[in-house]
């Protein structure tokens, strides 16, 4: 029987290369996202189910995990790919964008994990993959809630990990920098009250430089490459710096005491 992953956020970017590339190893692939109705390619390929997943609904998860079992018999690989990032001055943001922001990169991250651990523990394996960032390590400046969501991430998989154990289980944490897709317009929340004076130079500072932080940008499909190696070297290695920029941003964060890199950090933006 061939292993089978399930991905939340299979729509686009990451999620997309990914299910393309399992599918071309010889996987089974539950490709999930919101609006399924929508996708022309993945359906055109065999061995994969596009099914509806809304991570911010409980019951779209339940109905997409057993749609999974029932067309391939079990899941193997969980990949959380789903998620999005909340940028601005944080007294900018009304409260349900803040709760939207931690609903959909933590709370549903951790509702389709739970979903799935039954299945996995009584099959004694099952990985699961969470992705993080460069933002799980390090931040830069307007992105509190987005760091937040993402060290969040990291510290839920890293404890997460003595648990699955017990029943020979694994998680692993993909750490990509920049990817090539279309994040800054279509996974990226802004927000900037101009009533906020003291925050405007700051906010015009950043939003100029992060085209900067994407001239080396991955394409999805070099990490989904990492995804796949994460899924199958059979380590129990926990985080996969993916990207050229991500080793070298991760790598100067631990090098680097708080007052350098923070000063690196505003010079990048010219802060």
């Amino acid at each position: 029987m061939n292993n089978t992953i399930l991905i939340t956020g299979a729509s686009s970017g990451l999620g997309k290369a990914s299910a393309k590339l399992f599918q071309s190893k010889g996987w089974n692939v539950v490709a999930t996202m919101r609006n399924p109705e929508n996708e022309t390619e993945l359906t055109t390929l065999n061995n994969i189910l596009v099914t509806r997943l809304d991570v911010l609904d409980l019951s779209s998860i339940e109905n997409a995990v057993k749609a999974g079992i029932q067309q391939f018999g079990k899941i193997d690989v969980l990949l959380n790919n789903a998620g999005y990032g909340a940028y601005g001055p944080l007294e900018s943001f009304p409260r349900e964008r803040i709760v939207r922001q931690f609903n959909t990169n933590v709370i549903g991250l951790l509702d389709v994990t739970r979903t799935l651990l039954p299945h996995f523990r009584q099959n004694k394996n099952g990985i699961i993959i969470n992705v993080s960032s460069i933002g799980g390590h390090m931040t830069f400046p307007l992105g509190a809630l987005y760091h937040g969501t993402k060290f969040a991430v990291e510290g839920i998989s890293e404890s997460l990990s003595y648990e699955v154990a017990a029943f020979n289980g694994k998680v692993k944490i993909i750490e990509p920098g920049a990817i090539a897709t279309d994040f800054a317009s279509r996974s990226l929340d802004f927000s900037m009250d101009e009533s906020l004076t003291e925050y405007q130079s700051l906010a015009t500072k950043v939003m100029a430089g992060l085209p900067a932080l994407y001239q080396s940008a991955s394409q999805a499909n070099t990490i989904a490459e990492v995804v796949y190696g994460a899924a199958t070297d059979g380590t129990d290695k926990l985080r996969y710096a993916a990207g050229e920029d991500a080793k070298q941003f991760i790598g100067n964060r631990k090098q680097l005491d708080d007052e350098t890199f923070f000063g690196a950090v505003k010079a990048q933006f010219g802060l």
